[in-house]
């Protein structure tokens, strides 16, 4: 077998694998061997069919195995030897491909883009700063007073009165399209928050101000993109009678509402909520806290970077901010979304960032546990109410997803490893300046 370069340049590199004829046929009659013991033929009795009898029933069959074997086995020899990693997944194709019949040699084009040497980071260069936020009593009030909020009940207003943005009305419905009424479209003491936005855009806006007792013809149309395609872009008409008009109380803060959320007592609840908060902060910290170490590490390190994995991260980044900006196209219509400028830098840092914590987690040893892909794995989980089982076994079979899961996983370790040997000075903060430095990270 024989590896011959064609290209070296930067970080392409280009190589002709030639395996010949002779190479192909041992391969074959390697496979036949391997398989002899469990063949049977008429005529033989399991295993002991004879080799050329093998070849003339199974040898065209075996052909393109040991041919990809043997190619798979040069490459892995080549990347062995060469420590070349590459960047992607190899391209490869065979030359004449379309005309290549037995007994001719097999030749492979294999090109790809290793990646680069990684410069070392000395981590003690690192200076960062931790902002420390405490939980104090009026943020602690400001939760509790949310909670009560939560935990409201609704009282009937005075006679008469008029419904507010907030209050509840219970209203009995029936909505139409030119006059036909449709399925699902009905609803008797159904109680609405009225500001919720639990209904069609519009409805809700059309109820303030109405009495108990009250008929109000409520004209909307549905969205374009809703969900019950036949109803989707329609406008209706819903006939609403107000039965009640309620205003919010919000519950009392007390030993009561505590019990309610789980706690023995308020005081017990309060240490929970200050707990609850500092765990927020701490998060909080840390998203400001890792922005600041990628940023220093991103200007402590160049090296050149394969271009295809640029071009894969430009494009998949063009493609996740245009499904932000739109949700409701699901990648039928769009056709090829061009990447700009901004996203190529981004895709830059993005892709050098990756590659140096790739490589410091490789030089440490940094391992993702099985403990910690498992509780990976039921978070993810969680967002599959009863198909729980399902996605476990999705993932199991899933390499590819199971990567994904792993990944960032993986870079909080790389953090962790590198904030350890760090200098890191804590710093109390006030919440508000807290948030300042979470909504800066969008800026950026």
């Amino acid at each position: 077998m024989q590896v011959t370069e064609t290209l070296n340049e930067g970080l392409k590199r280009a190589y002709q694998i030639t395996v010949t004829t002779a190479e192909l046929e041992a391969k074959v009659t390697e496979k036949l061997l391997e398989a002899q013991p469990e063949i049977e033929l008429k005529g033989f009795r399991k295993g002991k069919v004879p080799l050329p009898m093998l070849r003339k029933q199974f040898g065209q069959r075996m052909i393109g195995d040991a041919m990809q074997e043997a190619i798979d086995g040069a490459m892995k020899d080549h990347f062995d030897k060469s420590g070349d990693r590459p960047a992607l997944q190899p391209e490869v194709k065979m030359v004449n491909g379309e005309s290549w019949s037995e007994g001719q040699d097999v030749v492979v084009e294999m090109s790809y883009e290793a990646l680069p040497p990684i410069p070392d980071v000395d981590a003690s260069k690192i200076k960062l700063e931790r902002l420390v936020v405490k939980a104090d009593d009026k943020s602690v009030d400001e939760a509790l007073a949310n909670l009560a909020a939560t935990a409201q009940s609704f009282e009937d207003r005075k006679k008469g009165a008029k419904a507010k943005d907030g209050d509840q009305v219970v209203i009995d419905f029936k909505g139409s399209i030119d006059g036909v009424a449709f399925d699902g479209g009905a609803g008797e003491d159904y109680p609405l928050v009225l500001g919720s936005n639990s209904f069609i855009p519009g409805f809700e806006a059309q109820l303030v101000g109405a009495k108990a007792g009250d008929a109000v013809a409520v004209n909307v149309s549905f969205p374009e993109g809703y969900g019950a395609a036949h109803l989707a872009g329609k406008a209706a008409v819903f006939d609403c009678t107000v039965k009640a008009v309620k205003e919010p109380k919000p519950a009392e803060v007390n030993d009561e509402l505590a019990t309610k959320y789980g706690a023995a007592d308020l005081a017990a609840l309060k240490g929970q909520i200050a707990e609850r908060l500092e765990a927020e902060y701490k998060g909080a910290s840390r998203a400001v806290l890792k922005r600041s170490l990628l940023d220093q590490l991103d200007k402590m390190v160049t090296f050149d970077l394969p271009q295809r994995l640029v071009d894969a991260e430009a494009s998949q980044i063009a493609h996740q901010l245009y499904h932000e900006e739109h949700p409701d196209d699901h990648g039928h219509n769009h056709g090829e979304i061009e990447t700009t400028d901004e996203h190529k830098a981004l895709a830059v840092r993005r892709v050098r960032l990756g590659l140096v914590l790739a490589e410091i987690g490789r030089k440490a040893d940094v391992q993702v546990t099985d403990a910690e892909m498992t509780q990976a794995v039921l978070a993810a989980a969680r967002q599959y109410p009863g198909q729980e089982r399902q996605f476990f076994e999705f993932v199991q079979k899933n390499p590819q997803m199971q990567q994904q899961l792993r990944a960032p996983l993986f870079e909080d370790k790389v953090v962790d490893f590198i904030v350890a040997g760090a200098t890191v000075k804590d710093k109390d903060v006030s919440k508000e300046a807290l948030q300042k430095a979470v909504e800066k990270l969008d800026e950026l």
